[in-house]
């Protein structure tokens, strides 16, 4: 491709981020890796420090990921993940046509303390499940998600839930139908547990939601939790109630 020089012309970088933008769009699958940047900064007779900028500009935009050692990723388009009352998790995503997986990462009783007892309207120091599970759609790093549900009213879950829907087991072994009722929505910089989870640098933000989920008969809160979602692959849609 001719990349124009001289006034008038777009930033160098900037005209070599949109040919590589519309190659990955046209010749690109998610999970492919693109050419070593000292090949790419050959072919568009730039230097690396040229190259590198045009790269970051997809980066930012959310069609790339560096992997340190390995090289530069096409990503998966984002997926439109919809907030509303209902909360199911994998039934949603699933209606998409993708595929998900859950995993337990850590599971133990802890004491609730400040807006987790407040959230949940339970005593300082009553005993809490945390539950952490990381989520996967397509194989690919998806979301970590904390939870934080009263020992008292589901233990079950501690005893019981390894895998899978948490609200569909409620349903199941709890008799508990689960409404969202209220979710608050940040960018913030990932945690290192959390960008290792993702695999995803620290300088890239995450979507974070923090959610008040209730029993939908009686209004009781039953789950308060914290979701981070890899902000190139979610784009969250909050539904009107």
């Amino acid at each position: 491709p001719l990349i124009k020089r001289g006034e008038g012309s777009s930033p160098v970088y900037r005209q070599i981020s949109e040919v590589l933008r519309r190659e990955i769009q046209h010749c690109y699958q998610a999970g492919d890796l693109l050419p070593p940047e000292g090949d790419l900064a050959s072919r568009f007779s730039v230097n690396r420090h040229t190259l590198r900028r045009a790269v970051d500009d997809l980066v930012k935009d959310g069609l790339v990921i560096r992997q340190h050692g390995k090289g530069v990723f096409v990503l998966s388009p984002s997926i439109d993940y919809r907030i509303s009352s209902r909360t199911r998790f994998t039934e949603t995503l699933e209606t998409l046509g993708v595929t998900t997986q859950s995993h337990v990462v850590r599971k133990q009783v802890i004491s609730a303390q400040g807006g987790v007892a407040s959230r949940l309207k339970l005593a300082e120091d009553e005993p809490v499940i945390f539950l952490e599970t990381y989520r996967e759609v397509d194989g690919k790093p998806f979301c970590v998600i904390a939870h934080f549900m009263p020992l008292a009213d589901f233990p079950q879950v501690k005893a019981l839930y390894d895998s899978g829907s948490l609200h569909l087991f409620l349903e199941m072994f709890c008799d508990t139908v689960v409404e969202r009722q209220e979710s608050f929505i940040s960018a913030v910089l990932p945690e290192n547990d959390d960008a290792a989870l993702l695999n995803m640098p620290r300088h890239m933000p995450v979507l974070r939601v923090k959610s008040l989920n209730v029993d939908k008969y009686t209004r009781k809160p039953v789950e308060y939790v914290v979701t981070r979602f890899r902000g190139d692959a979610a784009q969250l849609c909050v539904e009107p109630k």
